[in-house]
């Protein structure tokens, strides 16, 4: 189980880094998707909740409570995403509800295998 654990943790921990990177450097995708969401404002704060999130996850492979805690912060992240879209009637919820799925994976993974 452990095995799992570290692909699904160290994969999402990539795609959150570089998601980051593309909010930190104003990706246009990423900057049309944060102006239509009204969270433009706050894209650095959204790049730093990945980034520990991320180092969170990689962290709680060598401690279990950690990458517990950190993923279920990224589940409460992305819940926030959806609820962000739905807000302003936008129906392109489909990414944060993958990355909210695979949150919820990397919990139920890093739970498992803690033993």
């Amino acid at each position: 189980m452990f095995i799992a654990t570290l692909v699904v943790s160290v994969a999402f921990a990539a795609l959150l880094v570089v998601s980051a990177i593309g909010k930190l450097h104003r990706s246009p995708a990423q900057v049309a998707t944060l102006d239509r969401v009204g969270a433009l404002k706050i894209a650095p704060v959204l790049a730093a909740l990945e980034l520990a999130g991320a180092l969170g996850l990689l962290a709680g492979l060598l401690w279990w409570p950690l990458g517990v805690a950190a993923g279920t912060g990224l589940v409460l992240y992305f819940l926030g995403a959806i609820g962000a879209h739905l807000r302003v009637r936008d129906r392109m919820i489909l990414p944060p509800t993958v990355l909210l799925i695979v949150s919820l994976a990397a919990v139920a993974l890093r739970l498992a295998s803690a033993a």
